[in-house]
């Protein structure tokens, strides 16, 4: 079946000698992966490798046989040119965390209109703006919602965040129960969009243990959860 759809790049990995396999979020059928056939060495054509760089957004024509093989891409065009996200180091830095966690996160090769929505208008978000500091926090904490375990806020008022519960609670609710400066930081991160990030302030330790604790939070509600190899790149840049 041939399908036109626009994807989101998640990853390329090189294969044999001029070859590429590349995973696209997809929004037509949910997470796809495809063999782009001597793509390294073409320089015209319809497909080329600069396109499939983490989290960039196309259209593309692809042929979906549907038979948990590697399809095909016939035609690729870019539909959101960005200005900073592959240019600066930051950001690229960003791009490539969020690109490994999203791999490992979003299994499904089923459509989702919403996650794709989300996921495009993040980062246009992210291309066009400078204070991105915090961006990823707020973004994982929001992508939770879309993934089917976003902490009840409305607890927010407690002091012991139980990850295992995904809730806040008076009193400490066993091995996964966290408390202190990190837990509070966390909580400003509720009930915001992307344009408040510049009020949330937070020390480069601050940033480094919210960050770990929505990450174990993730690791907790998913089985397929790998820590980013690129974690420790992000925290070095940020602190």
């Amino acid at each position: 079946m041939v399908v036109t759809t626009n994807a989101i790049v998640f990853s390329s990995i090189k294969y044999a000698e001029a070859d590429l396999i590349v995973s696209c979020f997809t929004e037509s059928s949910g997470l796809k992966s495809y063999l782009l056939r001597s793509v390294l060495k073409s320089r015209k054509g319809k497909v080329r490798a600069s396109y499939f760089q983490p989290l960039t957004q196309l259209e593309i024509t692809a042929v979906h046989r549907n038979k948990g093989t590697l399809e095909r891409i016939r035609e690729v065009k870019l539909i959101e040119p960005y200005k900073s996200l592959h240019t600066n180091v930051i950001k690229g830095t960003v791009v490539m965390f969020l690109a490994e966690l999203l791999k490992t996160c979003i299994q499904e090769e089923e459509p989702n209109p919403p996650l794709f929505e989300y996921l495009q208008q993040s980062l246009v978000w992210l291309d066009s703006h400078d204070s991105i500091a915090n961006f990823h926090i707020l973004f994982l904490l929001k992508l939770s919602a879309y993934l089917g375990f976003y902490p009840d806020e409305s607890t927010l008022d407690k002091k012991y965040f139980n990850l295992e519960e995904g809730l806040f609670e008076d009193f400490p609710g066993g091995m996964t129960s966290e408390e202190g400066p990190h837990v509070e930081a966390f909580k400003g991160f509720f009930g915001i969009d992307f344009d408040a990030l510049t009020r949330i302030k937070l020390a480069k330790t601050e940033r480094s243990d919210v960050l770990n604790l929505i990450l174990l939070y993730y690791k907790l509600h998913l089985q397929a959860y790998k820590n980013p190899k690129s974690l420790l790149v992000l925290n070095q840049l940020f602190n």
